[in-house]
């Protein structure tokens, strides 16, 4: 995407200034499958379309890109060398699989690229859309997420759970991600300071070359769901220089802007947020139910707060029950004017085309 080579110290920074100083992130990529009608209640979740559904995945990121997303990530969040022999596959087979949730998003980044070039979109008889530069990231989702037990929403592994039994469990799954065309990983919903370590030393150890974010996951708007505090969380985040953004996400709208400011003290590194419905996860009946007592504003309501609070990069994770291009619409001048009594991220000013989208 124009940005080989670049070292991790300024890939996000060029990259943010490509787009104009802020970027946009896809949406939950499970919700929109299971919108068009698939049943995710496996302990594989999304990965499971690698297997029996490719082509929507594919189409799914499509649309994310034609409705305005400059980072799409890949279906690998639950994706595991574990999970899948747990399915009967073979070791061979897994990683294929893995490999191949980054392939599927070039895939659709390349057929969008193409689009672009011919001059063609079909766009809901829109005018077109201006190419705008797009990311792959790959998923790394937690070794809870593995377990599909709800442990990826309180951190809590049990003591038999040490450093080197998260390094090991991640260590092949990110050898793989690492060289299969993505262009940064993305380390999903971190529950604990314990995994974040993990993740830090595993990409030194293995001489990771691509850049890679951390997002963690909070219920209380000042720790992880661990209960470790998120500043000594991002503090790990910020001591790598592979990472090149820190931010939240799978957290409560409401809960945003105060762990935006949380992060900026501990790391100058641009923040990156994409919350979910506010809804809270059950994991003894695998649903996302409502949590009592609390309220969200509309999602989009928020954005311009948290671009004031300092946050560079916006998208939707789990529940956020909108259309690529209900979300994106959302991101217009309208909602957002705000915005542009403050200037963005590195000091340029966005614009719109003629239907209210952010030329990203």
């Amino acid at each position: 995407m124009g940005l080989e080579g670049v070292e991790p110290s300024s890939f996000m920074a060029d990259f943010l200034a490509g787009c104009g100083g802020y970027a946009v992130v896809d949406g939950g990529l499970a919700t929109e499958l299971e919108r068009h009608g698939q049943d995710l209640n496996d302990p594989l979740w999304s990965a499971k379309c690698l297997i029996s559904f490719p082509q929507l995945v594919r189409r799914v990121h499509l649309d994310y890109l034609e409705a305005g997303a400059n980072v799409i990530i890949g279906a690998s969040y639950q994706a595991t060398i574990q999970g899948f022999e747990a399915k009967g596959l073979s070791i061979e087979e897994a990683e294929t699989l893995i490999k191949r949730s980054v392939e599927i998003a070039c895939e659709a980044r390349e057929i969008y690229l193409q689009r672009c070039a011919k001059g063609y979109w079909d766009f809901l008889d829109s005018p077109k859309i201006d190419r705008h530069p797009v990311l792959v990231a790959a998923s790394v989702g937690s070794y809870g997420a593995y377990l599909a037990d709800g442990s990826e929403y309180s951190g809590n592994y049990g003591a038999s759970v040490t450093l080197e039994t998260l390094k090991e469990f991640h260590r092949r799954r990110l050898q793989i991600l690492a060289n299969s065309g993505a262009d940064l990983i993305a380390f999903e919903t971190i529950p604990n300071k314990l995994e974040a370590q993990a993740y830090v030393e595993l990409l030194k150890e293995e001489n990771i070359d691509i850049p890679a974010w951390f997002s963690f996951s909070s219920t209380d708007g000042t720790n992880v769901v661990s209960g470790d505090p998120i500043t000594e969380c991002a503090k790990i985040a910020d001591s790598c220089s592979q990472v090149v953004a820190v931010g939240i996400n799978c957290t409560p709208p409401r809960l945003i802007h105060g762990l935006i400011l949380s992060i900026r003290k501990v790391t100058n590194k641009p923040v990156i947020i994409y919350p979910n419905s506010g809804e809270t996860y059950n994991g003894e009946t695998k649903q996302w139910e409502k949590t009592r007592g609390e309220t969200e504003e509309d999602f989009v309501s928020y954005v311009g707060k948290w671009r004031n609070a300092g946050a560079c990069l916006y998208g939707g994770c789990c529940g956020l029950l909108l259309t690529p291009l209900e979300l994106y619409q959302g991101f217009s001048l309208t909602n957002l004017s705000e915005i542009f009594f403050f200037p963005p991220c590195n000091g340029q000013q966005k614009s719109t085309n003629e239907s209210g989208l952010f030329l990203l």
